[in-house]
């Protein structure tokens, strides 16, 4: 274990691409030391910025240094539900009251929020991140699992893909997306109750990387999905069929041409990630080559 001698907290609303760089480093030397996976954002955060120009109004990141050397991370995201909350400490740092301290900051800012719930989010196989976890008293939510597709996945063929159209959504169709995300993953969704907090604007997405598409036959919305290239790597987000358009195999035919956009934008990996207890969409990601690699648990703070 090393000793901390010079410890001091860094507290901001957003990341830079130094910042970026520091805690993606400390990620990728807990992900090799720990064999876990975590679930950190930052790509989707480094693409988002202040504009206001008026300093910080909440903070979202926060980090702990021993001198120049960050030792220490944890972060909140939020998608217009609840915070999801995740961190790691480095791995030559542990058992010091590191990850506490920024729990405490963590829990702190919640209360000054007044945000409603908060989910914490830890690796099935991470021992102490699931103590921690149980120690502070937080339920069990549900899991989902992390999927990569595999080298050897079967290819679209022309015919799986007929009629189907790729459409960039643009600012016009936030509503559209906000009402089929409330479909897909609010337990039925109802339009009455869409605010505009529920409706991320397309394009400024896009800016963040996230780039999103409405997908249609015959000029009819038949569902949507999100892709996201950073790097090398490529993910498919928030993919999903309309009810009475389901059962037609454009689930798979989606599936498919998102793979095909991502590998076209010269993405050396895809993955995805979905809740445990979805079979059908499981199945599906399945039977088009995608194979689990993580479990993500996700446990609910009120």
């Amino acid at each position: 274990m090393q000793k901390i001698h010079k410890p001091w907290i860094k507290l901001m609303e957003y990341i830079d691409a130094g910042e970026y760089e520091a805690i993606n480093g400390l990620q990728d030397r807990c992900n090799r030391v720990d064999q876990t996976a975590l679930k950190l954002e930052l790509d989707y955060k480094l693409g988002v910025s202040d504009d206001s120009g008026n300093g910080v109004q909440d903070i979202n990141e926060f980090m702990y240094f021993d001198g120049e050397e960050l030792i220490g991370y944890m972060g909140i995201c939020s998608f217009g539900g609840p915070w999801e909350v995740n961190g790691m400490v480095h791995p030559d740092y542990r058992r010091q009251g590191v990850f506490t301290r920024l729990f405490e900051l963590v829990m702190s800012e919640w209360k000054r929020r007044d945000s409603g719930s908060m989910l914490l989010l830890s690796d099935r196989n991470s021992e102490s991140g699931q103590k921690f976890i149980e120690e502070v008293g937080a339920q069990y939510k549900h899991s989902e699992y992390e999927m990569f597709l595999k080298k050897d996945a079967p290819v679209a063929t022309p015919d799986q893909l007929t009629g189907i159209v790729f459409r960039k959504a643009t600012n016009a169709d936030a509503y559209e997306i906000a009402r089929q995300n409330a479909i897909y993953f609010n337990d039925g969704g109802n339009e009455e109750e869409i605010s505009a907090d529920d409706m991320p604007l397309p394009e400024v997405e896009e800016k963040r990387g996230m780039t999103s598409y409405l997908v249609e036959k015959e000029g009819q919305i038949i569902g949507k999905v999100n892709l996201q290239l950073t790097s090398k790597l490529g993910a498919i987000f928030g993919l999903g069929v309309l009810p009475e358009h389901r059962r037609k195999g454009y689930g798979r035919a989606l599936l498919l041409l998102a793979i095909e956009k991502l590998k076209e934008a010269n993405a050396q990996e895809i993955m995805l990630q979905v809740a445990a207890e979805n079979s059908n969409a499981l199945n599906l990601y399945k039977s088009c080559g995608f194979e689990e690699t993580s479990t993500m648990d996700y446990f609910e703070l009120k």
